[in-house]
């Protein structure tokens, strides 16, 4: 698959999760960054907004499976990873697969689980395979999590430690809808018995596969890896700023940036794509010093202002 039929893939699965999601293009757009980009998406954003039907939707419309799991404080690693169970016919163990065995893989409100839960998720999100009692198997290729969390309930919540946000390619947050938005919501309501809408799918399982290899054709220049790169070490630079954006994250907004390109339909990275992505991509990699916090500062601000302090290359 080429770049043209790639990019216009991803804009007839875009279009179908449309028909179900009431949300912004740029919402849909980074769950999108996130599948190109072989990596994974954290949608933080509060109840009823529709974060779950647009996990669903994308699952759907990419002709994966999809597999959902709630987050609670009494979840173990087992009910996420699965377990060996004594078969007593055979009198020897079998592994029961668990939930995380789909190609899309729905974490809702993974701030809830106990951190040693949380940890299950490391392996799998990173290498694509769990260990359960010694041994290894392997997850559903392609394999993408998306995990959701809620920022206003925060009794009975586990705060994701920094190393495993940074396992995220991209944090977003699909928002509120506006006027013409929600009375469109109700409308569509109004013209179906089912509570929630439904999609199609688009694409199979292989053709996913060839479209997430298809941004590693797309062409950086030499300035562009000088310009990333200078504005990762800005952000560790920043006085707001007690840890920056680490080398891991970097690479992803390379990775985020050529995926943009494709969506776009380009053989090439622009500044504009890296700065399209950054906020979405650096933001949640930031530890703001405790003066900052205090201060209420943004880490969205934050990656606004570095953008606008490094200066910008002139691609020809």
């Amino acid at each position: 698959m080429d770049i043209p039929e790639a990019s216009e893939a991803c804009g007839s699965v875009l279009a179908e999760v449309s028909k179900a999601v009431i949300a912004e293009q740029e919402f849909l757009e980074r769950i999108m960054l996130g599948v190109l980009s072989r990596g994974h998406v954290l949608l933080e954003d509060v109840p009823g907004t529709g974060k779950t039907l647009s996990a669903r939707s994308v699952a759907t419309a990419l002709g994966l499976s999809f597999s959902r799991v709630q987050f609670t404080p009494d979840l173990l690693p087992s009910d996420v990873t699965g377990t060996n169970i004594f078969n007593e016919r055979e009198q020897s163990f079998e592994f029961s697969e668990g939930p995380i065995f789909a190609n899309v893989v729905l974490a809702d409100e993974i701030n809830r689980a106990p951190p040693k839960t949380q940890a299950a998720l490391l392996e799998a999100m990173e290498e694509g395979q769990v260990t359960v009692d010694g041994e290894t198997h392997e997850l559903p290729k392609p394999f993408f999590v998306i995990a959701t969390q809620n920022p206003v309930e925060s009794e009975g919540t586990f705060p994701l430690p920094e190393a495993q946000i940074d396992r995220f390619v991209v944090k977003t947050s699909i928002g509120y809808p506006d006027s013409d938005g929600e009375v469109e919501l109700l409308r569509r309501r109004v013209g179906r018995e089912a509570r929630s809408p439904s999609v199609g799918s688009v694409l199979s399982r292989e053709e996913v596969m060839d479209v997430r290899l298809v941004p590693e054709d797309v062409r950086v220049d030499e300035d562009l890896l000088h310009y990333m790169a200078d504005i990762a070490r800005t952000t560790r630079n920043d006085r707001r700023v007690d840890v920056g954006v680490s080398p891991r994250g970097t690479q992803r907004l390379l990775e985020a940036s050529r995926a943009r390109a494709v969506l776009s339909g380009r053989e090439f990275v622009t500044p504009d794509d890296v700065k399209r992505v950054s906020p979405a991509v650096l933001a949640h990699r930031l530890v703001l010093t405790p003066d900052a916090q205090v201060n209420d500062v943004a880490k969205a601000d934050v990656v606004s202002d570095v953008l606008e302090r490094v200066e910008v290359p002139t691609i020809e």
